[in-house]
């Protein structure tokens, strides 16, 4: 847990330079090298459950939505009859449940390479 020193997880990345992302932590919930990822659930002061992969947040519990509101409904609104729809990843099922709010969508495959992630997803996760 490189990115965790004295309480806070700090993201960094090389394609944002001269920035950083920070979240105080109050605990870490899960922390597993799978067979394609390092990943972590840990629960912060402010923004709930974060599920970090590889050192780079995905999502976190209070804002989690907006991003996944914003890549299934743009797809969803834009074909004109979506019956069935494929999700290449999305390993924490935010995409998978705001695919199935739609009136028109009647079967739905999610094809996920980490299968820790949905695990995650069912028990301590978002």
């Amino acid at each position: 847990m490189d990115n965790i020193k004295d309480g806070w997880f700090t993201e960094t990345c090389t394609l944002w330079p001269g920035q950083a992302m920070s979240l105080q932590v109050e605990e870490v919930l899960y922390h597993k090298k799978s067979n394609f990822q390092d990943v972590m659930v840990f629960k912060s002061k402010t923004y709930g459950n974060v599920l970090v992969l590889d050192g780079v947040i995905q999502c976190t519990e209070r804002d989690e939505f907006s991003y996944q509101e914003m890549i299934a409904n743009l797809p969803l609104c834009s074909h004109p009859c979506p019956k069935k729809v494929l999700i290449i990843g999305g390993g924490d099922g935010g995409v998978l449940r705001e695919v199935v709010k739609h009136p028109l969508v009647e079967s739905v495959v999610q094809c996920e390479i980490d299968e820790v992630c949905i695990q995650l997803n069912l028990n301590v996760c978002l």
